[in-house]
């Protein structure tokens, strides 16, 4: 069985309101993140899979992470269990070079990339 290749995309190419999967860790998370994103640390994507693909349904789930490096193994991950995906390539230091908007999960604190 092959699978498609994981395409990586520039955040300008990800469309607003897609499903958008955020990798990183919790501390990472609240000190910014795009607005509606699903947030699964790396470690429990395996196990959350179910919500996963609940999250993606018929779209292209979009995977990011700081810098792309840990999006693109999930990417590549969740590929092989048929999900439609697409690697955010630059992460979110891209995501923010790019002016797309974070969120912040700290109160009264500008958003940020940690």
């Amino acid at each position: 069985m092959s699978f498609a290749p994981v395409q990586n995309v520039p955040p300008t190419a990800v469309p607003v309101g897609a499903p958008l999967l955020d990798v990183r860790e919790p501390e990472e998370w609240a000190a910014g993140h795009p607005e509606g994103a699903l947030h699964i640390p790396i470690g429990q994507v395996v196990e959350r899979l179910p919500e996963i693909r609940e999250a993606a349904g018929n779209d292209t789930l979009y995977v990011v992470c700081k810098v792309g490096g840990r999006s693109a193994q999930v990417a590549a991950y969740l590929a092989q269990q048929g999900i439609a995906v697409a690697n955010v390539d630059g992460g979110l230091h891209a995501w923010q070079d790019a002016g797309r908007a974070l969120v912040s999960d700290q109160e009264n604190t500008e958003p940020f990339v940690l």
